[in-house]
């Protein structure tokens, strides 16, 4: 795909700069001017409402204006100096504008993180003086990022302008609202207190203010500058965030929260490959993105240390933390680092649920679904500051737990987790059997809950084959099996931590699971497993992506996992750029939707490892060549939340979006270094200081080698490669620490049986020893 013109970016009608819980959206010419969608928000309630440049009365010409990182931006306006003419009458053969021939330049330069700090900077081009007056249209109204298109909430804006020595001038907004809603407070009265306060320093001439305009009157001669610096200062709730950047960032100015960065991608997996192989440069460009995407997303006011950290969900629509999201990019990003899974664990178990509190869908041992800072959450207006309504975060949880083991082997690593891990499958055994049937049902207690608490949670997510919706309560099959895999690798957690009794319960309740799994949701005729369980407990028989959650989940019993994995690939579910979320056959298909028939990168990453660990390695390659073709087709190699369903043929050169797709999406992200891992085998056992791998390289990646992989307290450097036979080999470069690399095919896999210690160490847990 890359000798093509597609290059794909979502929300192209726009500009975003961010890091952490600050983002700035403008429009193309870089301006804060749509009250519907632009802004700069901050703890997702928009500070600055009106933003943009007038010099004499007039917008200057945006002439080139670009992110230079996802948290720093740069920006290039021109305009014929003021009083000024272009001095030609013949404007020459090439009908030269006036304004490449006598140039005022405004350059602007943005750095986001705590609030934002801009440098402006004026030049003048031109070879006669000029004077003019630069006005900044500057207002806030404090509004929710989900309600722009409509206020719900209200409160009181006041405003003061002050001068200070030296140039030196402060316009700050205060905003103070209240409102009595649920009551989760003393008095049932939810209060908010936000501002924002734009200094302005190192100005070479005194700022004014009036008429919602921030007013400069400079006078330049030939080749004179005028500077300026704006710190645009937050204030939530009282906590003042001072801005992570100051004037003239590019040079190189140094943060802490740089240095964090820095830990990151120096202690992450390294990757790197000999330029050859048809997709050799996307894979890797993917790779590094990726690392960066997540730091993108980091919610640093969350961090536990600069090696324990999580992250907001995506740009522009999630940034929040959200449990499931935030576990399965940790998850899915092992082979790259173990920090996201040391973060969102620890902030996961402080925040699971202690009461009963049916506004929020939370009881003890229930775990986080999001927690947002707007005001709307803030306010109570919604239950989402703190909201609880997913089966898939508990579910999930002691299956993260398990992944850390595997990476770490570290007792006091995981230990804190054991615990809340456990009190979530006790939630899940206490309130999800609602038909006492042995299956997992969700049902929102809430009047404003989720109606849909698994991995598909919009409202018309689930539909029968006939594509009726479905009323929830729901069973579905890929909850079963993140139910199933949580307690299978529970028990190997507790075995090693000798609480055997543990052990051999999970494991043996795991095993029952398993086989009424199979009895009920399998349906024969469609060699397929059912979406789900309805109210009833009738198989809800819509043919989906849901089935693939189940396979690498394990529950699938093993002489159904290939049927199972082929139906996946029938045109009506694989698009050619990724398996559809739902049939196009299902009368309620819509490339468009969310979950009917959308395609979601995430879950790709998931299937590959699924196939992996059963042995299909032909059904890895051709998800992990989709996704990474996918990938080819967007800027930065940066995959989407969800794209379009279409199919990939000769009307069809390239998905649509889904109009509010996030971008960069923490899971999207992470999904690029599971389908790695799959393709090269890797399966990490640091308990007993091992590496499986069982490489199976395509023909369009020959050779990637992975430096400073890290396994417990070991590192090694792995060169894989393809052979001229087609198969794949692999050699140590380095090695650092106790660690042996072994050639061998996952512990899952049908194609071959356990290793040696590890079989040892499986059988002492099956034998109650």
């Amino acid at each position: 795909m890359s000798d093509t013109l597609i290059r794909l970016r979502p929300r192209n009608d726009a500009l975003y700069v961010s890091r952490g819980r600050t983002v700035l959206v403008t429009g193309l010419d870089g301006c804060v001017a749509d009250p519907g969608r632009h802004g700069l928000f901050v703890h997702q309630t928009r500070l600055l409402s009106r933003y943009r440049y007038l010099i004499s009365g007039e917008a200057p010409q945006p002439v080139a204006l670009s992110n230079v990182d996802q948290f720093s931006w740069l920006g290039y306006y021109v305009t014929v100096p003021p009083g000024l003419k272009s001095g030609f009458e013949d404007h020459g053969s090439g009908q030269l504008d006036p304004v490449s021939q006598q140039t005022l330049e405004l350059r602007s330069s943005r750095y986001a993180g705590n609030g934002l700090h801009e440098d402006l900077d004026l030049t003048n081009y031109s070879q006669r003086a000029t004077s003019f007056r630069l006005e900044l249209e500057v207002d806030a109204d404090f509004a929710d990022q989900y309600e722009l298109a409509g206020r719900r909430q209200w409160g009181e804006v006041s405003h003061e302008f002050q001068t200070r020595a030296g140039n030196g001038a402060d316009l700050a907004f205060h905003y103070q609202a209240e409102h009595r809603g649920e009551p989760p407070e003393a008095d049932g009265v939810a209060r908010i207190q936000r501002g924002l306060t734009i200094r302005i320093d190192n100005a070479s001439s005194p700022p004014d203010y009036g008429d919602a305009r921030l007013k400069f009157q400079i006078s330049l001669g030939p080749g004179e500058t005028w500077h300026a610096c704006l710190h645009f200062v937050p204030d939530i709730d009282g906590v003042v965030l001072e801005p992570v950047y100051q004037c003239r960032a590019f040079a190189g100015t140094e943060h802490k929260l740089d240095s964090d960065s820095r830990i990151y991608l120096r202690e992450a997996t390294q990757f790197s490959a000999p330029q050859r192989g048809s997709l050799t440069p996307v894979v890797l460009g993917a790779l590094e993105q990726a690392k960066s995407d997540l730091l993108a997303l980091r919610l640093h006011d969350l961090d536990e240390s600069p090696r324990e950290w999580t992250v907001a969900a995506g740009l522009p629509q999630y940034l929040a933390l959200f449990g499931r999201d935030t576990l399965t990019a940790a998850w899915q990003s092992g082979i790259c680092s173990r920090a996201l899974m040391r973060g969102t664990l620890k902030v996961l178990a402080r925040l699971q649920g202690t009461r009963q509190d049916d506004w929020r869908d939370e009881q003890p041992g229930r775990m986080l679904h999001e927690a947002h800072t707007g005001p709307l959450a803030m306010l109570n207006y919604n239950p989402r500051r703190r909201y609880y309504g997913t089966i898939t975060t508990p579910g999930f949880f002691p299956v993260v737990l398990s992944e850390l083991w595997r990476w770490t082997g570290d007792p006091a690593a995981i230990q804190p987790f054991v615990e809340p891990a456990l009190r979530a499958l006790r939630w899940l055994d206490e309130n999800c059997d609602s038909n006492g049937d042995g299956f997992y049902y969700y049902q929102t207690r809430s009047p404003q809950g989720v109606r849909h608490q698994a991995w598909k949670d919009s409202p018309d997510a689930i539909v029968t084959a006939e594509g009726v919706p479905v009323e929830p309560p729901v069973a579905t099959c890929e909850e079963q099996g993140f139910i199933h895999a949580a307690r299978l690798h529970m028990s190997e957690v507790l075995w090693w931590l000798d609480r055997k009794d543990d052990a051999k319960r999970l494991y043996r309740e795991a095993g029952e699971q398993k086989k009424r799994f199979n009895d009920v949701f399998w349906m024969p005729e469609e060699g397929f497993v059912a979406l789900g369980l309805d109210g009833e407990g009738r198989p809800v028989r819509s043919i989906t992506s849901n089935p693939g959650h189940s396979l690498a989940a394990g529950i699938v019993d093993g002489s159904l996992v290939r049927p199972t994995a082929d139906r996946l690939f029938e045109p009506d579910l694989f698009s050619g750029w990724g398996i559809r979320t739902l049939s196009e056959q299902n009368p309620a298909y819509n490339p468009y939707s969310y979950h009917r028939g959308s395609v979601w990168p995430v879950e790709q990453g998931t299937f590959a490892l699924g196939f992996y660990r059963y042995g299909l390695h032909a059904h890895v390659e051709r998800i992990c060549r989709a996704i990474f073709e996918t990938a080819s087709l967007f800027d930065f190699y940066r995959l989407p939340e969800v794209f379009s369903g279409h199919p990939r043929d000769a009307d069809h050169p390239f998905p649509a979006f889904y109009p509010q797709a996030c971008s960069p999406q923490a899971w999207s992200a992470s999904t690029v270094f599971l389908t790695l891992q799959a393709m090269l085998g890797l399966y990490p056992y640091a308990p007993l200081n091992m590496l499986l791998v069982d490489p199976h390289l395509p023909q369009w990646l020959p050779e990637i080698t992975l430096e400073n992989l890290q396994v417990g307290d070991a590192s090694v450097t792995i060169r894989f490669r393809r052979k001229r036979d087609g198969s794949s080999t692999y050699r140590i470069l380095d090695k650092r620490g106790a660690l042996h690399v072994v050639r061998q095919p996952s512990p899952w896999s049908l194609t071959a049986g356990f290793s040696e210690r590890l079989n040892d160490a499986l059988l002492s847990l099956l034998r109650g020893r």
